[in-house]
């Protein structure tokens, strides 16, 4: 007579064993750790064990240490300030096992970029990065993802990356987003000036298509310029962009930033416009809420940073069978917020 609770062991087994695509004997030397399987192997297994809820503590999938490297751009803009710091905040409660690396390339050098993306000398199982849509750096996070890297992607999109996830919002609709609120608060016909930071940047491109998606489609007493101004973040070109514009016929009604260097476009208004200028932007930074209190700013979109860098670490540990894959949403982009003078934070937006 077949023992009963050996029957739903086994019964248990096959149902792991169906879901990851091994045998039954496979699966019990991987979780009763007789085992000679691959890591691949032992992370299919555990991670549907995980998928089912055996009831079990279930064994670890990888032994010895684990690289991780985290690439993001030196921007000193306050959003990659706090994306620092939250990945910072983050790596800190991590897996002892895991060992991450941090690396910082220069705004604009994409050889140093394409550098950081390249093999290590240590054996890297997971990448999380920022960085622009260049055919150089499309290639580089390709070659990682064949090494059998994980990539997440922070910020921004890298089209033509497979098996990549992006954890960042959705920057079309957040464009979208401003073109609607921008012809909702433009009572006045005239011009939408559009800047963004850096024109190699799928988030940014997005966001500006958008806008002007939105507009074009539902407000047709707003007409955009034909070319958006790139700044770089840089208050200075920020604010000449905007003097240029407002020195010429004086039909600039609003303002959508998609990046930062807002100093430069406050002090252009304070200087140059002549009547009320609507002004959207994105993340709620310290001197976004003071621009908001003093009704210069209107509208800000925020990407939530936090969230962001939390959302990534989660992907690199699920795809390392060391958390559950549900914790990882694939697929799924972050959710923005809106912020007006009268619900934004008071809490200091940079530690």
């Amino acid at each position: 007579m077949v023992n009963p609770s050996r029957r739903k062991k086994t019964a248990r087994f096959a149902e792991i064993a169906a879901l990851a695509g091994v045998s039954v004997a496979t699966v019990d030397r991987v979780l009763n750790e007789r085992d000679t399987a691959s890591v691949k192997t032992r992370e299919k297994v555990v991670q549907s064990a995980r998928q089912l809820g055996v009831p079990r503590v279930l064994p670890e999938t990888r032994h010895g240490l684990v690289h991780i490297d985290i690439v993001l751009p030196d921007n000193p803009s306050p959003f990659f300030q706090r994306l620092n710091q939250a990945m910072q905040r983050g790596v800190a409660i991590l897996d002892k096992r895991l060992v991450v690396h941090r690396v910082t390339t220069p705004e604009e050098d994409e050889t140093a970029l394409v550098h950081a993306l390249a093999p290590r000398r240590y054996k890297r199982q997971a990448l999380i990065v920022s960085a622009p849509d260049t055919p150089a750096v499309r290639q580089a996070l390709q070659q990682a993802r064949a090494n059998g890297e994980h990539v997440a992607m922070v910020v921004t999109r890298v089209n033509g990356v497979p098996q990549a996830d992006y954890v960042g919002i959705d920057n079309h609709a957040a464009g979208r987003t401003a073109g609607y609120l921008l012809g909702r608060l433009c009572h006045r016909e005239g011009r939408i000036l559009i800047l963004s930071s850096r024109l190699d940047y799928l988030g940014h491109i997005e966001r500006s298509g958008g806008c002007r998606e939105v507009l074009a489609a539902q407000f047709p007493h707003l007409r955009c310029d034909g070319e958006v101004a790139e700044t770089h973040d840089d208050p200075d070109r920020c604010y000449l962009a905007l003097k240029k514009a407002l020195q010429g016929k004086s039909d600039v009604v609003g303002i959508y930033n998609t990046g930062a260097g807002s100093p430069g476009i406050y002090a252009a208004l304070q200087r140059f416009a002549k009547e009320k200028t609507c002004w959207i932007t994105h993340e709620i930074s310290d001197d976004h809420r003071q621009y908001l209190q003093q009704g210069v700013l209107d509208v800000v979109i925020d990407q939530d940073p936090d969230t962001q860098a939390i959302r990534a670490l989660q992907h690199v540990m699920a795809s390392l069978g060391m958390a559950p894959a549900s914790l990882s949403q694939p697929g799924k982009p972050g959710d923005f917020r809106l912020h007006f003078a009268e619900n934004m934070s008071q809490q200091p937006y940079l530690a």
